[in-house]
């Protein structure tokens, strides 16, 4: 099977290649961040005639996740947000596809070091992780959270190290996290099948970030131990990012022998 992360930063605008790249990449399964969609505007008709189901947790101008899954898969058990935590801002969904969990989860930014909104994205990560724990032991290892992080797991995945030194994204309570996730029993597959590769999932738009590669790897696929014997490949696919008006991060595929 192959999974697929993507945040496309407005599916409205971002629609018509979010198509075309599924029509020349199939994958089973397309995890979607940063929708900017409202719950009744999800454009599930234009995914069922490429023959996907969808299911999704929108919300309006910021935000939203989707997962559109290949027939025959059909998201069961669908799961909206983090259980037990209030949180307005809807960020996360999950469901089993082809017998695996599937959390999808667009991580908070947190502004920088001295906002409210960093202090906010270390308590989400905490709820995130203890949800992640639960899903884990109930689905017996098999769960990928799939999604834009928001956080460069060490300096290798980062264009200028020195530059980004404990700033938001890269601050050590950030990448603790992170390693409190992979602490849990999971992978990071791009990492784990890419040992030494320096290889980028989201360019600034400003100043030719693109075009001159300096970027940060924060769009991951973790896996569950029970699922690293499985994963064959992970790659970034930059294409999209050259495409005229594309979202700011690329596609992350992984694929799974079955």
């Amino acid at each position: 099977m192959e999974f697929a992360t993507w945040n496309v930063n407005s599916l409205k605008v971002r629609l018509p290649q979010v198509l075309t790249w599924l029509e020349a990449h199939p994958v089973d399964a397309l995890c979607l961040q940063e929708l900017k969609l409202d719950q009744p505007f999800f454009p599930e008709a234009e995914f069922a005639a490429m023959g996907y189901h969808a299911t999704w947790f929108g919300q309006k101008t910021y935000n939203g996740v989707a997962i559109v899954a290949r027939e025959p898969h059909v998201p069961q058990q669908v799961v909206c947000g983090i259980p037990g935590y209030d949180d307005p801002q809807r960020r996360v969904i999950a469901a089993t596809v082809g017998g695996l969990r599937v959390i999808c989860a667009y991580f908070v930014n947190g502004e920088s070091l001295d906002s409210d909104k960093y202090q906010y994205k270390l308590e989400w990560l905490s709820r995130l992780r203890d949800y992640v724990a639960q899903e884990l032991s109930q689905h017996q290892g098999k769960v990928l959270l799939l999604g834009d992080y928001n956080i460069a797991p060490e300096d290798l995945d980062v264009y200028d190290p020195d530059a980004w030194k404990d700033k938001v994204l890269c601050s050590v309570p950030e990448r603790e996290m992170f390693q409190q996730l992979i602490a849990l029993g999971m992978t990071d597959s791009f990492r784990h099948l890419n040992p030494s590769v320096v290889e980028y999932s989201w360019w600034d738009y400003r100043a030719a970030m693109f075009r001159r590669n300096r970027g940060m790897r924060i769009d991951h696929i973790l896996i569950g131990d029970a699922l690293v014997a499985c994963a064959q490949t992970c790659i970034i696919d930059k294409t999209p990012r050259s495409w005229e008006r594309p979202s700011d991060h690329a596609p992350v595929v992984l694929t799974l022998t079955e």
